[in-house]
């Protein structure tokens, strides 16, 4: 796993004496993402060519082949091709065969010299060969052309700007090293962060930069860029019964396959279905004993590692946890919002973060069970859609009555509490499908925005992308439409976005085996009413592991990955957001309007309601203003492991 950043600039904007300078400062900027060694590119073209100012940069964090020979940026024979890459190719042995077998020739072990021949093999289309996560920059010298590319289901991000050209970088800050570059912000954007607790891709909280999507490549040459989607999550029209032979042979690949690293690797574990899924067939693959990590909280509600601690003893693994207090989260926070460029909003991240750490004392890669709620339906909105259907068909004078006595329960702060969950159900029930499920899971709904946000977009504006989505996703039946949506949105933006951002801050490598592209293939590809039969979650997930796993992780009812944020926020954090959500502070950042916050925040402090979500999503909107929209990124020119690469 690494850290990608560079430019083609065209219009002169960068000069050639700066840009090495330039180039290194965003290299730096991703240090934690490769610790272990930097090296940048140019060009060598003369200037009086009219040839563009090319510069590829690379922080490498070692894993596979971590001699000198994996070093980046990486060029074919003939140095007219070269290339910046972040991730693992996990079918990468096989392609090396095959293009041997073509003629090619290797000079490492490195499945990142793999991407380099199959793309002189087979051009733009090679994405659609690698089964991996990745997200990287080429650029062919030959037709003067930069192609860029990223995963499937988006594991690895990648950023861009087209500005004097183009420049791009795993993380926004890289981008923002740029002399001068522009940190205007979209206000829409900000408006979809508060639906959506994070920033929907393609578009960022800046309004210069865009993200790639998730199963896109682009080429940008002549002035112009060109995107193409080279794969796409799909509904067949005939559907096969659930082959248990064939997904048990799928998850067990896809394991193994992430267990290939030249460094020690361990597994995320929860004590859940997914994450027990993962470990029993790694510790059934692996060579050594596996180690697992886990963390725990004080709150029983929250906590799993009990859970953890039994099921690691039924994989004779080599367990570790750690437990996360409201006053290591709030430590924590201002470290996290240090490297979270843009405003997130899942709280999960900092428990992420302090597993990702302590995890990095004893391992360098991690496996994590990420994926099987949205593949076997394992989320409660899933059961939640079918009841709404059901709703729906009440009389309306039993439906407002329904709605009045769950407004009127008392508030229950505890996870997944009952209270939360019905009335978060009757707050999306006035919406479409898609907006309701978003709704339901997400903090302020686009009608609730009008008086938070100055001159707010219409709901049709801030809900755009579920609409557009929904529309193009070509299910008729609402499992499959909400597996669409929660792939698209809160799995390839929320959840992986957490995981890289919280792991690469920790230089620490985490694989996602429930994402290999051919098992959420024959996921999606299942029976609606096999995905989820009735209200029963994971049926098929649990079908399949029956004979793997302990009868008391098969029964176990979801937890969730979360802190008890509507608690700590009344207590231990009550200070701090407080002093961040303050009427001076919310009026000096103008984001949002001060009374609308002041009654958000009295209503959670006195009791009156649960506004967790909506508290948290404000309080890191303001910490991530105050950091990144304001103040240019600390960042320091050169450092020993700098090497100037020229073609």
């Amino acid at each position: 796993m690494c850290g990608i950043a560079g430019f083609v600039i065209t219009d002169g904007s960068l000069c050639r004496s700066r840009a090495p300078e330039v180039l290194r400062r965003m290299c730096d900027s991703l240090q934690p993402r490769g610790p272990d060694d930097q090296g940048i590119w140019f060009s060598d073209e003369a200037p009086e060519t009219a040839a563009p100012l090319v510069g590829l940069g690379h922080r490498r964090l070692s894993v596979i082949d971590v001699s000198a020979a994996g070093r980046q940026p990486m060029s074919n024979e003939d140095r007219s091709v070269w290339l910046t890459y972040n991730g693992e190719i996990y079918n990468f042995s096989e392609l090396r065969q095959e293009l041997q077998s073509r003629g090619h020739l290797f000079r490492s072990r490195t499945d990142t010299e793999v991407i380099v021949h199959a793309y002189e093999e087979w051009g733009e289309r090679c994405p659609e060969k690698f089964n991996g996560m990745f997200a990287f920059a080429l650029w062919d010298s030959r037709c003067r052309k930069l192609f860029l590319a990223r995963d499937r289901l988006g594991k690895k991000p990648l950023y861009y700007a087209l500005a004097g050209g183009i420049v791009f970088g795993s993380e926004p800050k890289a981008l923002l090293c740029l002399p001068d570059f522009d940190r205007s912000i979209d206000m829409l954007s900000l408006q979809k962060y508060l639906l959506f607790e994070y920033v929907p891709s393609p578009h960022t909280i800046y309004r210069r930069i865009k993200r790639l999507e998730a199963g896109y490549s682009a080429v940008w040459q002549d002035g112009q860029l060109r995107q193409q989607r080279y794969w796409n999550i799909r509904f067949p029209e005939s559907r096969q019964p659930a082959s248990a032979e064939r997904l048990q042979f799928l998850l067990q690949d896809a394991v193994q396959r992430r267990l290939v690293s030249d460094v020690p690797l361990g597994v995320f574990l929860s004590g859940g279905i997914d994450s027990s899924t993962v470990a029993s067939f790694a510790a059934a693959g692996s060579a050594e004993q596996l180690q697992t990590f886990t963390i725990g909280f004080s709150d029983p509600s929250f906590d799993e590692s009990e859970s953890a601690r039994r099921s690691a003893a039924f994989f004779k693994t080599n367990h570790r946890h750690e437990r996360l207090s409201a006053a290591v989260t709030q430590d924590l926070l201002t470290e996290i919002v240090d490297f979270l460029d843009e405003p997130f909003a899942d709280a999960s991240i900092v428990p992420t973060y302090l597993l990702s750490r302590f995890t990095r004392r004893h391992v360098t890669v991690a496996l994590s069970g990420d994926g099987g709620d949205e593949l076997f339906a394992g989320y409660p909105t899933f059961p939640a859609a079918r009841l709404a259907r059901m709703f729906e068909r009440l009389p309306a004078a039993a439906q407002r009555l329904f709605c009045a006595l769950v407004r009127a329960l008392p508030v229950n702060r505890n996870n997944l509490s009952l209270d939360f969950m019905l009335k978060q159900f009757v707050r999306g029930m006035p919406y479409s499908l898609a907006l309701r499920n978003q709704v339901w899971i997400g903090a302020f709904a686009p009608p609730e925005q009008s008086r938070l946000v100055a001159g707010a977009a219409a709901a049709a504006q801030i809900s755009e992308d579920l609409a557009a989505q929904a529309a193009e996703c070509g299910a008729v039946d609402d499992i499959d439409v909400l597996q669409y949506l929660y792939l698209k949105f809160y799995l390839s933006d929320d959840i992986l976005v957490k995981v890289d951002r919280a792991s690469m801050a920790n230089s620490l490598e985490v694989r996602a085996p429930l994402l290999d592209y051919r098992l959420v293939e024959a996921a999606v590809a299942l029976p609606p009413q096999e995905k989820m039969p009735g209200l029963a979650m994971k049926a098929v997930l649990k079908k399949i592991m029956r004979r793997r796993l302990p009868a008391e992780v098969l029964q176990r009812p979801k937890k969730g990955f979360g802190i008890p944020v509507a608690k700590w926020l009344r207590q231990d954090l009550r200070a701090l957001v407080t002093d961040v959500l303050s009427p001076e502070n919310v009026r000096r950042q103008n984001l949002f309007q001060p009374e609308s916050v002041q009654r958000v925040l009295a209503e959670h402090l006195r009791g009156t309601r649960d506004n967790r979500k909506q508290l948290w999503t404000l309080m890191m909107a303001s910490l991530w203003y105050d950091r990144w929209a304001r103040v240019p990124p600390a960042t320091e020119a050169g450092s020993d492991a700098d090497r100037d690469y020229h073609a």
